[in-house]
């Protein structure tokens, strides 16, 4: 467990159920529910089932991150788990890989962000100013974030808030404006159903990473045994309600064919100025939502860059200068280190190539990097329970075990699908790999070097 003068104590514990709550729905809900049918176009209406498929495995993610972090509601969530089932080299692969996901996932977000913030200026994308934007995007929040946690906590429950409306209006009003004969062809891709279906479900996922992030952050929760269970169940359904119906109403709303142009990057304000009849004003203030929307999820996910490093850092896993808190009381250099490397990664990917693709190869990459410590906390489940069995302790024993393989299973189908299907060049194709990798890579090294000073794993508590 972390052991920190300002962490672990109440008055340390700044966000009680509501923000907590708020920042598993901020965290999920940011831009990537909204550049979806953009993304998915390629593939087709068939990307509907892969998003209810993709639901199942969130909901059974979450229903056993609720679970570990009863049992163990230490900081760093999925680290914590590998770490104390494992080891402490399963402790920093996970550690490291999450953070890829983190800082990364930030630089997903704030691309799929600049798609509607285009919407209003740069309307001809050009690349240059493209980043420029992005990078505004990237480092208001990382400041929002050095000034203190209570302000973070506010602004996450005010966009939380705010970015509801938009999914909500389109998850019952849009559902009245559906031609049904937009959902024909079914699957655009050239693939299989099953191929097909398993391209769309790895982009899908990450419209639903940040079911863990309260457990990531439990040391600055209130009652975190009681609410961060709470929570993460509570953020994940309301989340997944109106993923699935928007997601209908989109593909419904708008032709295929449509979704997939440039022009029409921001989907929900194409579908809204559908359903308004005339003028571009209902998609206006869609596009503004989802801007305040990405404000609020590249905001927590900001925090979950620092939090993951800081509870390793303290546990001797990553170098002290991630575990030092700033006189705001905020680890700073995660903060700032995490945001650098997302923004290089976002010019990366700007560079390399444009539109769809470049969301996607970033959203691919942290599918990968995110079912690894998925996968491990899975296990640590698994072993956790089975240990429990042969003890002879075994409530909730069939739940807890069936949910904790079907984690696993899409875990595993999450990173064998994270390919850029359809592109024509093989480093294209396979870019998420080749970028998840090389990041991967260069853990090696910080492992070698902090391997000597790692404290030893903290005991498994009973199960509760």
């Amino acid at each position: 467990m972390v052991a920190v003068s300002e962490k672990g104590t109440e008055s340390g514990r700044t966000m009680g159920l509501p923000q907590a709550t708020a920042l598993i729905l901020g965290s999920i809900i940011g831009v990537g529910i909204f550049n979806l049918p953009y993304s998915l176009a390629g593939i087709g209406p068939i990307s509907i089932v892969a998003m209810v498929l993709t639901t199942i495995g969130a909901l059974a993610l979450a229903i056993m991150f609720a679970s570990l972090s009863r049992r163990l509601p230490a900081d760093g969530g999925p680290y914590a788990y590998a770490r104390a089932a494992f080891g402490n080299a399963t402790g920093f692969t996970n550690a490291w890989s999450y953070w890829i996901t983190a800082w990364a996932g930030n630089a997903a977000i704030v691309t799929g962000w600049v798609f509607y913030v285009e919407y209003f200026i740069n309307k001809d994308g050009v690349t240059g100013w493209s980043i420029v934007i992005a990078l505004v995007g990237l480092w208001i929040p990382a400041l929002v974030n050095l000034v203190g946690t209570k302000s973070m906590a506010a602004v996450q429950l005010w966009t939380s808030i705010i970015k509801f409306i938009p999914l909500a209006i389109m998850s019952t009003v849009g559902l009245f404006f559906i031609s049904t004969g937009n959902f024909t062809p079914w699957n655009v891709s050239g693939q299989s159903t099953i191929g097909a279906i398993g391209s769309a479900m790895a982009i899908c996922l990450f419209s639903y990473l940040g079911v863990e992030t309260a457990a990531v952050a439990a040391d600055k929760v209130r009652n975190p045994d009681r609410n961060v269970p709470k929570a993460t169940v509570f953020g994940t359904l309301a989340s997944a309600v109106v993923y699935l119906l928007s997601m209908v109403a989109i593909f419904g709303i708008v032709p295929t064919t449509q979704l997939a142009l440039d022009e029409n990057k921001a989907s929900y304000s194409v579908a809204a100025n559908a359903m308004a009849g005339s003028g571009h004003w209902a998609g206006d203030l869609v596009a503004a939502a989802v801007i305040i929307s990405g404000f609020g999820a590249l905001n927590g996910w900001t925090m979950i860059c620092a939090e993951m490093p800081l509870a390793a850092a303290n546990d001797g896993l990553f170098p002290q200068s991630f575990g030092k808190i700033s006189s705001r009381g905020v680890p700073a250099v995660g903060i700032i280190a995490s945001t650098v490397l997302a923004s290089v990664a976002m010019v990366v990917s700007f560079l390399g190539t444009s539109g769809a693709t470049v969301f996607n190869t970033l959203v691919l990459m942290t599918g990968i990097t995110a079912a690894i410590p998925y996968a491990f906390s899975a296990l640590a489940q698994l072993k956790w329970r089975l240990q429990d069995r042969r003890e002879l302790h075994t409530p909730r024993f069939a739940r807890d075990a069936g949910v904790a393989i079907v984690a696993l299973i899409f875990s595993i189908l999450f990173v064998w699908y994270s390919r850029n299907t359809g592109q024509d060049h093989w480093y294209v194709v396979w870019g998420p790999f080749l970028m998840a990798g090389g990041a991967l890579l260069i853990g090696v090294p910080v492992y070698l070097s902090m391997r000597s000073r790692m404290a030893a794993p903290p005991p498994v508590p009973p199960y509760r």
